[in-house]
């Protein structure tokens, strides 16, 4: 099977909001009025739990599906601690990042415990948002002059 390719372009609109659109969906990113936005949107580290949940839930899904069991209900809730010295400017000595995530899931399925305990760790092992989350990930960066400046 060939690699899948996903594409986020968009616009920054002021020093704290993005504009980007996926396929046709638009995404508004923005800061909390603490931290210099306008509170308009979810800020980037919430998108990230969010797009984490969401990738999550899919996994869980389609696995259960693989093992045969029915899941009732799944709820996800994550939640990690930033730093924000580092992100600030104000120290070099934390990593910008999260500091670790908790990952919380409430599970409701017809399997047995055995058959939940698989689920969870195949879950964990091919959540994409999951490998690039806790290992390192190739970052290439192209900077270009805008085509309206050329």
């Amino acid at each position: 099977m060939s690699n899948l390719n996903f594409l986020i372009v968009g616009t920054s609109i002021s020093a704290t909001k993005y504009e980007g659109k996926t396929r046709h969906f638009k995404h508004v990113i923005d800061e909390p009025e603490t931290l210099g936005g306008k509170d308009e949107a979810a800020n980037p580290v919430e998108y990230i739990l969010a797009g984490y949940a969401g990738c999550l839930n899919v996994v869980y899904n389609l696995i259960a599906k693989e093992i045969g069991i029915e899941i009732y209900e799944l709820n996800i809730s994550i939640n990690g601690d930033i730093n924000p010295e580092k992100f600030l400017g104000l120290s070099n000595k934390n990593r910008a990042g999260f500091q670790s995530l908790n990952v919380h899931i409430e599970l409701e399925t017809n399997g047995t415990h055995e058959q939940e305990q698989q689920l969870i760790a195949k879950a964990k092992d091919r959540c994409p948002v999951n490998d690039n989350l806790a290992n390192p990930t190739p970052i290439k960066y192209l900077i270009t002059q805008p085509l309206s400046r050329n």
